[in-house]
């Protein structure tokens, strides 16, 4: 029933339908309050906690995933390649223990979710996951003080946290129909105040750009930067040193492909697999999907390929692990190097969003 929901709002989401349109009065209430909100924190009313080191927020304002840890990922190395010391604060959905505690690659996603053990093991920087991310940053800094900027995963409507720079993270969905929750799927509206735009897409189209773009956007910071994800090859779960580029796999005559993805956009990942030449059998699943549930048990496939996100809950399950099947494509984010220099900038001139 949930997955039955959740496909009916998700495709309701994306245009202006019955079921939308009779919810629209309720998404005014819920844009109100949300702007509410953020205006007692712009005000000074409720009180924002700042850190001793400057604040990157790395969120979107789309419900679900647009492609934030990849992104994440990216900007922790170009800082470290812009001479900084960065560290990374997450929710950590999932996590059973509100207070802050570290993440480390061999972290389990039960314990602190799965994105943190996947951000630590790809940029080897200090993760903290909390719920509270300022409590999760004064824990990082007291544990690492040789790190000297913090880039939170998510966190965009955290405002109890101050930052000092806004990164709003867009996919090819653009702004789906434009409303706010619940008759749309966005948490703010899309003009909503930001320092750069990224959109997470094989294409930015003058009309996705404006789409996303907040008015008056007509050149960097306002205007949209497009991030590209690339995968080329696939990692065997029970030894990722063993590996074999997807163009390979797609020339092998009489392979059976399974794709599975429980990310926020699954079809962004069954895409990046077509465009390598495959033509895997589909399993879209829940964002934070819990594989507990054997969901590949009945999969007729030779092979069966996982995002990394996937993979760091699989390999915890022995059954999984030692599936021969199961592959895992890791994918980078490609950006405009000319990014990271803004951001820099404007980090070392620390100036409020």
């Amino acid at each position: 029933m949930a997955s039955s929901l959740e496909t009916t709002f998700s495709r309701e989401w994306l245009r202006r339908g019955a079921l939308a349109c009779a919810l629209w009065p309720l998404s005014l209430v819920f844009r109100g309050l949300a702007a509410v909100r953020r205006g007692l924190y712009a005000a000074g009313v409720s009180r924002a906690e700042r850190l001793p080191v400057p604040v990157v927020v790395v969120g979107n304002i789309f419900i679900g995933g647009t492609g934030k840890t990849p992104l994440t990922i990216w900007l922790v190395d170009a800082l470290r390649a812009a001479g900084f010391s960065p560290g990374v604060v997450s929710r950590g959905f999932g996590s059973k223990d509100a207070a802050p505690r570290a993440v480390t690659a061999s972290s389990t996603p039960a314990e602190v979710g799965d994105e943190p053990v996947l951000i630590a093991a790809r940029t080897g920087c200090p993760v903290f996951v909390g719920r509270v991310r300022a409590a999760a940053g004064q824990a990082l800094l007291a544990a690492h003080p040789e790190v000297n900027v913090i880039v939170t995963d998510d966190g965009l409507q955290h405002y109890a946290l101050a930052r000092d720079v806004e990164i709003v993270l867009f996919d090819g969905r653009g702004v789906g129909n434009g409303w706010t929750l619940p008759a749309g799927p966005l948490r703010e509206p899309p003009s909503r105040k930001r320092d750069f735009t990224v959109v997470n897409a094989p294409e930015l189209t003058p009309a996705l750009a404006a789409a996303v773009a907040p008015p008056g956007a007509t050149r960097a910071p306002g205007a949209p930067w497009q991030m590209r994800l690339a995968g080329d090859v696939a990692e065997r779960l029970a030894d990722r040193a063993e590996r074999v580029p997807l163009a390979e796999l797609a020339q092998r005559a009489g392979l059976r492909v399974a794709a599975a993805a429980g990310i926020g956009n699954p079809a962004r990942f069954f895409g990046m697999l077509r465009a390598a030449g495959l033509q895997p059998q589909e399993l879209p699943l829940p964002d934070h999907h819990d594989f507990r549930d054997r969901p590949f048990a009945n999969i007729e496939a030779d092979i069966i390929l996982v995002t990394e996100k996937d993979a760091v809950k699989c390999w915890q399950i022995e059954e999984l692990r030692n599936d021969p099947r199961i592959w895992v494509v890791p994918v980078s984010a490609s950006i405009n190097p000319a990014l990271a220099d803004q951001i820099v900038e404007k980090l070392r001139g620390r100036t409020p969003a």
